[in-house]
């Protein structure tokens, strides 16, 4: 499971970052993006997708965690 940081660009869009890969990609969609629940099943622009397990709310971003493809 590699470690992936999740940040938040200037246009209001989230995107990935996988730093053994040097991969960078835009969030397409996320499971869960709720004031509840955080995470989910993630689908990058490039068709490829991640599970990172869910979190109780949304967290502060700039955020790194362990995630696995899906």
């Amino acid at each position: 499971m590699p470690n992936v940081m999740i940040r938040r660009e200037d246009d209001g869009r989230l995107s990935l970052y996988v730093p053994k890969k040097d991969l960078e990609e835009s969030i397409e969609s996320m499971e869960f993006e709720g004031d509840d629940k955080w995470g989910g099943v993630v689908e990058l622009g490039d068709g490829s997708k991640y599970f990172i397990e869910p979190l109780e709310g949304e967290p502060s971003l700039p955020i790194t965690l362990r995630a696995k493809r899906a």
